[in-house]
């Protein structure tokens, strides 16, 4: 006979964003003008992506305001000032794409500017999956009973990415930034959430159970879609990484530190996403009828538009009115957008007892459920990203 699982529960959400909101014609004073020129894709991206407001940590100098452990670090503080804890936080998992030093691993640094006791910790690179694969790693740590206090957070900090001060040196006066480039410098946006995940639910307010989380990656059938650290060749394949150059300055030169998209796999991503869905279906891990919110991440207003298309050509439509998401006035946050759309899903106010509500994140898997206060089902796949 083996152990006993316990029921786990999504306790209490938070989060932090930096700053005001920055509207789109504001965007290029916080990042710079390349050569002193606006953007030309800036207008086309933003008018497919959807995106009318987002955060960043720079201000108009470009100067950075806040590292990215410690805007994790926030987002938990406000968790945890929402909820009583009894004893001290075990387990912490924290999440990004890029944290801010090469070493140690992110879960160290948020560790160290939360200052809490001594506890075990774990750090989780990626893209948007992160964020649910270190959710996935608190959520068994309770359910093994090895944990009581379990909080999962993710943070992102792309914007000093996209500073023009990076570009200008390798990119020539007369020349424009390569669209792989360019088009995540209009899509990506600083901010953070957490999540704490207790083996009872909280005394008051809602409580989310989690039932299962599945993540799936597959990286073995499609190219690397969003990548930085080196630069795809002519024939799609990666050419060396930014370790493998003589010098640092060879591997930006090339521009290989870059954060690029290919956004020819954009399409597969979306199409692996709605058949993840339908193998839910088929598992009888999900009935469609049943779902009250569909809380989805994806990058752009474009690719919903793409879902609703491909979900109804299957027959099996989901009603526009069940679907919610901030990613016109949050941007997108990536490996923390599944705890910024839960936090706002869950403390706006706008779910009630009984509800199920389904997670859907672009690049990962993953499904949960609540019961007697909240029913939760969250799903997100991890695809092609490496």
């Amino acid at each position: 006979m083996g152990p006993r699982m316990t029921d786990v529960f999504i306790t209490a959400l938070g989060k932090f964003f930096p700053g005001p909101p920055i509207a789109n014609d504001e965007m290029e004073a916080h990042l710079g003008l390349i050569h002193g020129r606006p953007a030309r894709a800036r207008a086309r991206v933003l008018a497919q992506n959807g995106i009318t407001s987002r955060h960043y940590a720079l201000d108009r100098q470009q100067r950075t305001l806040f590292r990215n452990s410690e805007m994790a670090a926030n987002a938990v503080r406000d968790l945890l000032a929402r909820v009583a804890l009894a004893g001290d936080v075990d387990f912490l998992a924290a999440a990004t794409t890029q944290g801010d030093l090469a070493v140690p691993g992110f879960a160290s640094m948020v560790h160290g500017d939360l200052g809490f006791p001594a506890c075990e910790i774990a750090s989780l690179g990626g893209v948007c999956a992160s964020g649910v694969t270190a959710l996935k790693n608190a959520y068994l740590q309770v359910r093994a009973g090895e944990k009581h206090n379990a909080v999962a957070c993710a943070s992102e900090l792309p914007s000093r990415l996209f500073k023009a001060s990076r570009y200008e040196p390798f990119v020539p006066p007369d020349e424009v930034l390569p669209f792989d480039a360019e088009f995540l410098r209009w899509m990506l946006s600083d901010g953070a959430g957490a999540a704490l995940l207790q083996p009872a639910p909280a005394a008051r307010g809602v409580s989310l159970r989690v039932d299962w989380i599945d993540i799936r990656s597959y990286a073995h059938e499609h190219a690397t879609c969003m990548y930085a650290g080196a630069v795809k060749r002519p024939d799609g394949s990666l050419g060396p990484g930014w370790l493998d150059y003589p010098t640092f300055d060879a591997a930006a030169h090339e521009g290989a530190m870059f954060l690029r998209q290919d956004v020819r796999q954009l399409d597969a991503l979306i199409r692996l996403g709605v058949d993840g869905f339908f193998r839910l279906v088929d598992e009888g891990r999900l009935v469609a009828p049943e779902i009250d919110h569909v809380v989805c991440h994806y990058s752009s207003e474009f690719f919903r538009t793409r879902i609703f298309e491909l979900l109804a050509k299957a027959g099996a439509p989901l009603p526009a009115e069940k679907w919610f998401s901030n990613l016109r006035t949050r941007g997108n946050v990536g490996a923390a957008s599944v705890f910024v759309l839960l936090e706002e899903l869950v403390n706006g106010g706008r779910v009630r007892p009984g509800q199920q509500i389904f997670v859907a994140m672009a690049e990962c898997r993953v499904a949960i459920q609540a019961p007697h206060l909240q029913k939760l089902a969250v799903t997100t796949a991890d695809l092609a990203f490496r």
